[in-house]
């Protein structure tokens, strides 16, 4: 009995012609990702920790002001997005790879999806209404530029 081997860059043959290949797009993403990933967080930890005074300036009314700007709350959320988008997929990765039943691996990746939709929400939610002078601080702790009712 032989076994004949193709040549490794012989084109393979497309059995479902016209579905999309998630694996290929979810790997690209991964790789995509990641490099932006990394320009976002190291720009993120040099204006917080390198700018200015470094840790000691980072508080309440830092984070107020930052997001103040239009370009930051993107930038925090671009950043959320990705990440979390990033995680799950890698985790749908690892779900996929190990385990072996298929009502396991189905109830693990909808518990991933379902994680990563709310946090992603959550997160989202939190950024763009992040309100500094809400009327649940006390007059004596709001900040400079809140009014004081």
């Amino acid at each position: 009995m032989s076994t004949i081997i193709e040549a490794p860059r012989t084109p393979r043959e497309r059995s479902s012609k016209g579905r999309v290949n998630w694996e290929k797009w979810g790997w690209l993403y991964m790789r995509l990702s990641g490099v932006l990933l990394l320009i976002l967080i190291f720009g993120h930890l040099f204006v917080n920790l390198v700018l200015g005074e470094g840790i000691k300036e980072i508080d309440f009314a830092f984070v107020a002001g930052k997001y103040a700007t239009p370009f930051w709350q993107w930038w925090d959320v671009v950043m959320l997005w990705l990440a979390m988008i990033h995680g799950s997929n890698g985790m749908r990765t690892i779900v996929n790879d190990y385990a072996s039943h298929r009502t396991v691996r189905r109830v693990l990746l909808i518990g991933i999806a379902a994680a990563a939709i709310i946090l992603i929400v959550l997160g989202t939610l939190v950024v763009f209404t992040f309100d500094p002078c809400n009327t649940f601080i006390p007059a004596d702790q709001a900040l400079t530029f809140c009014p004081v009712n």
